[in-house]
């Protein structure tokens, strides 16, 4: 798991599902700092997670929200040859819009766009504060990621009251689910 500025907190669906799946299969990304991003700090926290999960599983499936999806296109940037099964990316922010943390996150602007080396899919809202949908449409254009729209729903975050949030486990298995 892969979360935004702060982590998610327990009404958050990232936190629901890492409940559910336990901590065998389900790790939640460490950076020291959570509240003032740094990309570099958080690339580390990507990586460190992977290789845990990957002594213990034999798919890893990276499940971004909000800057947490720039943190994922970054580690995939790095991971040099290492690829997971796949990516669900939640609710990208814009990084040059107006709404997005540049004071507390100024190291996660002017990350590259470009194909992510591993299966992706973009979920985004119609109505996200962070990003338009057509800005979201086109950062998964560019990742060569599938695109589906989650309707209405703000941010995708605890505000909007998704609880588990059924339709993004849907997205998620429906990609990444085991043959």
């Amino acid at each position: 798991m892969v979360p935004g500025i702060g982590g998610s907190d327990d009404a958050h669906w990232q936190t629901r599902w890492e409940r559910r799946w336990g901590g065998e299969i389900a790790v939640r990304i460490e950076p020291s700092s959570w509240s003032q991003p740094d990309l570099e700090n958080w690339v580390a926290s990507i990586e460190q997670a992977v290789a845990a999960l990957e002594r213990r599983v034999d798919d890893v499936v990276l499940i971004a929200h909000s800057l947490g999806c720039w943190a994922v296109a970054r580690w995939l940037q790095e991971a040099s040859g290492r690829s997971p099964r796949g990516v669900l990316i939640v609710a990208p922010p814009d990084p040059t819009g107006d709404a997005f943390p540049v004071e507390e996150a100024p190291s996660f602007t002017g990350i590259d766009v470009r194909p992510l080396p591993c299966p992706s899919v973009v979920v985004a809202s119609a109505n996200d504060p962070y990003c338009a949908l057509g800005i979201a449409e086109g950062f998964a254009r560019r990742w060569g990621s599938d695109f589906v729209v989650a309707g209405d729903l703000g941010h995708l975050n605890a505000a909007s009251g998704l609880g588990e949030w059924r339709m993004g486990r849907d997205v998620l298995d429906r990609a990444f689910a085991d043959d």
